[in-house]
């Protein structure tokens, strides 16, 4: 026989998982906004010259499990959602080179799930469907969080291509995590999705379903 209290925590536990529901869908619709924002802007501004500047990359290390900082310099645009990708477009490329002490298969590696693509900056661009930034979503009646949210949304292809691992999995997160986090002090939190939807893990074992803190790059953190 069911009790009250089991009556009270599924009611308790029902509600929360509607809420997330919500919280989630809210959440995609903010970045599929974001997108089209930003699609209808590009074209007005029309291409910029900008100067390059001094990037920190966190490359991570499958020998130790350690992440080294890498500066290099870059054009970098000025829109914040469009610096945050080429940050990671240029950190998940760096996963593919050759002497890459974090390796990724290339697309189009068989038994990868991926398409050639028949260029580096090509495989780049392919790895991630798109970044997006928005305020930090917080219950009504409190007051605004300080910081943002980046939504980082995987390519499928991307996590096919992933090692399966958890310690090769949280590398990549906290390697991300790091690189934005030196670069954009703005954004607090990181939230993951693969092919614009919520996937439990990126490759089997680290978890995407939580939101993360853009300060957590302690290695073998979850």
């Amino acid at each position: 026989m069911i009790t009250r209290a089991q009556q009270i925590l599924f009611v308790v536990m029902l509600v929360a998982v509607v809420a997330m529901a919500a919280f989630l869908i809210r959440l995609r619709e903010r970045a599929q906004d974001r997108l089209r924002a930003l699609q209808v802007e590009a074209p007005a501004s029309g291409p910029v010259s900008a100067p390059p500047e001094s990037i920190a990359l966190l490359i991570p290390n499958d020998t130790d499990g350690s992440l080294l900082e890498t500066r290099r310099s870059l054009p970098m645009p000025q829109d914040e959602s469009a610096r945050a990708r080429v940050l990671l477009e240029t950190l998940l490329h760096s996963f593919r080179e050759p002497k890459s002490t974090h390796p990724i298969a290339p697309l189009g590696t068989p038994g990868n799930g991926g398409a050639a693509s028949g260029q580096e900056s090509g495989a780049a661009s392919q790895d991630l469907d798109g970044i997006f930034l928005m305020p930090i979503p917080e219950p009504r009646g409190l007051p605004p969080a300080k910081g943002q949210m980046a939504v980082v949304d995987f390519s499928a292809a991307f996590a096919a291509a992933h090692p399966s691992g958890i310690e090769p999995e949280t590398l990549t997160l906290l390697a991300i995590l790091g690189t934005l986090h030196d670069n954009l002090p703005d954004i607090t939190q990181v939230r993951f999705l693969v092919d614009g939807h919520e996937k439990d893990t990126l490759a089997g074992h680290a978890d995407l379903t939580r939101v993360y803190l853009a300060s957590d790059t302690a290695t073998g953190s979850q």
